[in-house]
């Protein structure tokens, strides 16, 4: 009789419904789904912790959930990589074209047209940079600026933070008293802070400096090269950038400048100081202040010219 109990009570227990285990509820789903079809790592953090402080309950499903967007994650972090290594020497650029006008102050007081063409390539190793610009104005008849400048510069990662760069850079200021100006200069440079909004560089090393005057004579120099780069995301549609770069060159015999001898020393510095803010897509306006600065320039010239230019942007 008693084993007939223990049969009809394991029997009856048996039949009674199984307690529900809570599952998360939907619009909490809803919100953290929404944080990961954003594409922002931070925002999906932070909608999970408030998840689990008010889901205590959901644990596992939210650990669950996380642990897929973990594994996607590295799954794409792994096919950008493959990308980088696979890819040609013409694939993986992106670029910039710039279009507008700029006013000058210093030599000449005039309106003009500005253009410039940035590329970059980044490999695993490698990264390629490419900087075309040119300035051109006329004032009664008269060219009054023609500037040329390009710049491709290959730089090799040793890690996260230090590169090596090489430089060969090409610039031509016939009112400045040079038809044509070569650098060459290789070092290295370090990130000083790299983030998903704010980026800070420096580089330095020799260089070798050459200028073909617009007097016909033409003068090689020793010379070091030094540069700071900073990116700053103030906000989605909102950037600001400084590019800083100096060439400071010097020999023992002097440095010749439109067939005078001027000093034994001479520096070019430039300084780029520009905010681009977002217009519709890949398309922005960019409003930048240009110093450009010769401690020796022909006799005649300031050592001082600024540049302020509002241009239009195109990201490709």
């Amino acid at each position: 009789m008693p084993r007939l109990a223990l049969a009809t009570a394991t029997f009856v227990a048996a039949s009674l419904p199984t307690p529900a285990v809570a599952a998360l509820p939907e619009p909490v789903k809803a919100m953290i789904d929404a944080a990961i079809a954003s594409g922002n790592k931070p925002d999906v953090l932070a909608v999970v912790k408030i998840a689990k402080a008010t889901n205590p309950d959901d644990l596992a499903e939210i650990n669950a959930i996380m642990s897929d967007y973990n594994a996607r994650l590295a799954e794409q972090a792994k096919a950008a990589l493959r990308e980088k290594q696979e890819a040609g020497l013409f694939e993986n650029w992106k670029g910039q074209g710039e279009l507008g006008g700029f006013r000058s102050t210093g030599n000449t007081r005039n309106l003009g047209v500005s253009g410039g063409l940035k590329l970059v390539k980044d490999a695993v190793k490698w990264r390629l940079n490419f900087l075309a610009r040119a300035d051109y104005e006329r004032n009664k008849g008269k060219t009054t600026r023609d500037q040329l400048s390009a710049t491709i510069e290959p730089n090799y990662k040793f890690g996260k933070s230090l590169y090596a760069y090489g430089l060969a850079q090409f610039e031509r200021d016939r009112l400045q008293g040079f038809s044509a100006r070569y650098t060459l200069s290789g070092g290295l440079g370090y990130e000083l802070v790299k983030t998903k909004d704010l980026r800070l560089a420096v580089k330095a090393g020799p260089a070798i400096r050459i200028t073909d005057f617009a007097a016909g004579d033409s003068k090689s120099s020793l010379a070091a090269l030094v540069g700071l780069d900073l990116d700053w995301k103030i906000s989605d549609n909102l950037k600001f950038s400084q590019d800083t770069g100096g060439t400071y060159a010097s020999d023992a015999q002097g440095f010749t400048s439109a067939s005078a001898v001027i000093d034994s020393n001479n520096i070019s510095f430039a300084a780029t100081s520009a905010f681009d803010a977002k217009l519709l897509g890949a398309l922005s306006a960019r409003f930048s202040y240009t110093i450009e600065h010769e401690t020796n320039p022909p006799v005649g010239r300031i050592k001082t010219d600024t540049l302020s230019r509002a241009t239009l942007v195109y990201d490709f």
